[in-house]
C-alpha cells in the first residue's frame, strides 16, 4: 500500500491531543505563509453539501466535534461541572459518593479492588498515557522529533519550560519541606486545551507556530514521564515487577522476533503486563507508555520491502486513530471532572495565597512563559537556534503563555503527590487558577500579536527576529 493510500484511509485528526499526519517544523520554516486551505491551520466551521444532500442536524454536530477547539472545551466544562458539584451542600454529597464507589475486578485468586477515582487515575490514564506514547513514536518516526534540526529549538524551550517552573515552586514552598514533593505539578502542559485555544485564533495562526507547540507539547510529555517514573514511585514489589518484565519481554518478542502486526495479542499481554505494574509500586499509567513503545510503527520502506504478518497497514497508526475519540470526548473529560472538584470551603482567600496554591500559579503563569520564552530568546542571542520563517518573538512568548495551560498532566502529578483534603484542594485551585490566567494572557497576546504581523505587507525572516 502507498503512503498516499494510507494517509486516506487514516484521516485527519481533529480536536486530540494533536493530528495524526503533521507537517514539520523544516516544512513550515521553508514555505510563505500557509494558504486557507492548509490541512493544519484551524478550521472553520463551514457546512458543505455531502453528494448533494442538505447536511442534517447530526451533520452539524460533527462538525463541531471535529474542530480543535472542542476538546478544550470539554474539559473547561467537566471542571466547571465537578467545581459546581463540590461546592453545592446536595450535589456534593453526589459527588463524593460517585468518586468513592468501589470496583472490583478477580481472576481466580487475583483480586484488584479499587475506588472510582483510582480506576479512572490509574486505569483510564493508562489508555491516555498508551495515546501519547503511540504520538511520540510516530513523531520520532515521521514528525516533529525525526532529526536533529527538527528538535532542538521544541526541546530546549520544553527544558526550560520545566525547569524554570519546578525552581519557583520550590522557592515559594522552601519553608515548607512537607510540600516540595509537589515541585512537578507546574511543569506539566496540556497540549489539548492549548490547541483548543490556539484554534480559536482561525487561519491567522502561522503554519510554523502550530508546529512548534506541538512539538514542544511531545517533549514536554515526554519529560512528564520520566519525572512520574523517577520521582513518584513508591515502594517496590520485587514479584510483581518481575512479571511486568517478563510480559514486557513477551511484547518485544511479539514485535521483534514474530514481526507481528495485528493490534489484538499486544492488547491482552499489555493488559497483564497493566496489572502487573499496578502491584509492583511503580505507577500503573507507565505501562501505557510501555505498551505503546512495543506496538510496530511499520515505515513505508518496512511495508514495501519486507513481510509483515496479518495486518498491512501500520498498526501504531491505527491503534491511535482508533484511540482518539475515547481519549478526547470520555477519559480525559471525566479526570477532569473527577480530579478538578475544588471545595471552596473556608476563607478562599487563604487558600489562595496558600503555598501549595502560589507556587503552582506562579509556576505555571510566569515559570512557563519565562522557561520556553527565555531559553529560545537566549538561544537565539547566542546563535545556538533559529526561529523558522513565520515564527516572530511575540508570537512566541503567546505560546509560552499557552505552555502554562497545565490541567490534566498537571492534576494528574498532583494526585500523585499528596493525599491530604486540604493539599489537594490547593492543587487543584492553583491548576486551575494557573490555567485560566496562561489561557486568557495566551490568546490576547497571540490576538493582537498575529493581527499586526498578518498585516504587514512582507513576511519577516528569522534573522529579523533578533531584533526583538
Amino acid at each position: 500500500m502507498s503512503d498516499d493510500a494510507h494517509s486516506r484511509q487514516i484521516p485527519e485528526r481533529k480536536g486530540g491531543r494533536a493530528e495524526l499526519e503533521q507537517p514539520t517544523l523544516n516544512d513550515a520554516a521553508a514555505a510563505d505563509p500557509p494558504a486557507a486551505s492548509s490541512p493544519v491551520d484551524a478550521p472553520d466551521l463551514e457546512l458543505e453539501e455531502n453528494e448533494g444532500r442538505p447536511l442534517r442536524g447530526i451533520d452539524y454536530v460533527f462538525l463541531v466535534i471535529k474542530h480543535e477547539s472542542f476538546a478544550g472545551l470539554l474539559l473547561i466544562l467537566a471542571a466547571a461541572a465537578a467545581l459546581v458539584m463540590a461546592n453545592d451542600p446536595v450535589l456534593s454529597h453526589l459527588y463524593e459518593h460517585f468518586l468513592h464507589m468501589k470496583g472490583v475486578v478477580q481472576v481466580g485468586e487475583v483480586r484488584i479492588e479499587k475506588h472510582l477515582l483510582h480506576w479512572i487515575n490509574d486505569g483510564l490514564m493508562a489508555i491516555f498515557f498508551l495515546q501519547v506514547g503511540l504520538e511520540l513514536k510516530r513523531e520520532f518516526y515521521v514528525g516533529e522529533l525525526k532529526s536533529r534540526d527538527q528538535i532542538i529549538l521544541p526541546a530546549l524551550a520544553a527544558f526550560g519550560g520545566m525547569l524554570v517552573p519546578a525552581i519557583i515552586y520550590a522557592l515559594v514552598n522552601i519553608a515548607h519541606p512537607e510540600n516540595l514533593r509537589g515541585w512537578a505539578i507546574p511543569t506539566a502542559t496540556d497540549i489539548a486545551f492549548a490547541l483548543g485555544v490556539l484554534s480559536l485564533l482561525g487561519k491567522r495562526v502561522p503554519l510554523a507556530l502550530k508546529t512548534f507547540l506541538l512539538a514542544l507539547a511531545m517533549f514536554d510529555d515526554l519529560g512528564a514521564i520520566i519525572v512520574i517514573a523517577l520521582f513518584y514511585t513508591e515502594s517496590l514489589n520485587a514479584t510483581a515487577l518481575w512479571w511486568a518484565s517478563v510480559f514486557l519481554g513477551v511484547l518485544v518478542f511479539f514485535n521483534v522476533v514474530l514481526r507481528i502486526r495485528a493490534i489484538g495479542p499486544y492488547l491482552i499481554i499489555g493488559l497483564f503486563m497493566w496489572a502487573s505494574v499496578l502491584e509492583s509500586g511503580v505507577h500503573a499509567t507507565l505501562a501505557g507508555f510501555l505498551l505503546a513503545l512495543t506496538i510496530p510503527y511499520v515505515t513505508p520502506k518496512e511495508r514495501g520491502t519486507v513481510e509483515v504478518h496479518h495486518m498491512h497497514d501500520n498498526p501504531a497508526l491505527a491503534l491511535e486513530h482508533m484511540l482518539v475519540p475515547y481519549v478526547t470526548l470520555f477519559i480525559m473529560p471525566l479526570f477532569a471532572f473527577a480530579n478538578a472538584g475544588v471545595a471552596l470551603s473556608g476563607n478562599v482567600a487563604e487558600l489562595l495565597t496558600a503555598p501549595i496554591t502560589l507556587g503552582i500559579v506562579l509556576g505555571l503563569f510566569i515559570g512557563k512563559q519565562v522557561g520556553v520564552f527565555g531559553t529560545i530568546w537566549l538561544g537565539t542571542r547566542m546563535g545556538l537556534m533559529r526561529l523558522p520563517h513565520g515564527i516572530h518573538m511575540w508570537s512566541i512568548w503567546g505560546v509560552s503563555l499557552l505552555a502554562g495551560i497545565g490541567f490534566t498532566m498537571s492534576l494528574f502529578i498532583g494526585s500523585l503527590s499528596f493525599e491530604g483534603i486540604a493539599q489537594q484542594n490547593a492543587v487543584r485551585l492553583g491548576v486551575l487558577t494557573g490555567t485560566m490566567f496562561s489561557a486568557i494572557a495566551g490568546f490576547v497576546v497571540l490576538l493582537f500579536t498575529l493581527r499586526h504581523n498578518a498585516a504587514k505587507s512582507a513576511p519577516e525572516t528569522a534573522a529579523d527576529t533578533k531584533s526583538y
